[in-house]
């Protein structure tokens, strides 16, 4: 079975969030054929954070609350383990240690402290599971590339 990171990209289309969701069917199909296929889905907390910030962005105040809701069911349902994604451990200090050591080089590439954050839950996820596919599922052409086939 492999091991799905979800990007942000990938839940504000989930979410339905206005001007965020252009691909929201497509990726509505996409989901549902990896749940089917049994794929592990995570959920970055970079994700949640970063999601939550674009809904906050929403200019129309009652679609803001509407997604807001949905979004707030949808993560709580995640950390109750009820969604078909689970959130990935939040930060400790080592891990963000290692984020900022890494991060001089990654900003060189134009990598920010969002993805940088993903890509390490990418590491962390091989290290752990050695013989899976884990891979990072995202409309952001640099994070799409994640691919680890064991």
């Amino acid at each position: 079975m492999s091991i799905c990171l979800i990007d942000t990209s990938i839940f504000c289309n989930v979410l339905d969030v206005p001007n965020r969701n252009q691909q929201h069917d497509e990726i509505v199909r996409q989901l549902k054929q990896h749940i089917e296929a049994g794929i592990t889905l995570l959920l970055p907390v970079t994700a949640i954070i970063e999601t939550g910030n674009h809904i906050a962005q929403q200019g129309d105040g009652h679609m803001r609350r509407i997604i807001a809701q949905r979004f707030v069911t949808q993560v709580q349902m995640a950390l109750d383990g009820t969604a078909p994604w689970v959130p990935t451990p939040s930060f400790d200090l080592q891990f963000v240690r290692s984020y900022l050591a890494a991060f001089p080089d990654y900003a060189m590439r134009g990598v920010g402290m969002g993805d940088l954050s993903i890509i390490k839950e990418f590491e962390r996820q091989c290290a752990l599971n050695r013989m899976r596919r884990v891979f990072i599922w995202s409309y952001d052409s640099d994070l799409a590339g994640y691919d680890r086939v064991p």
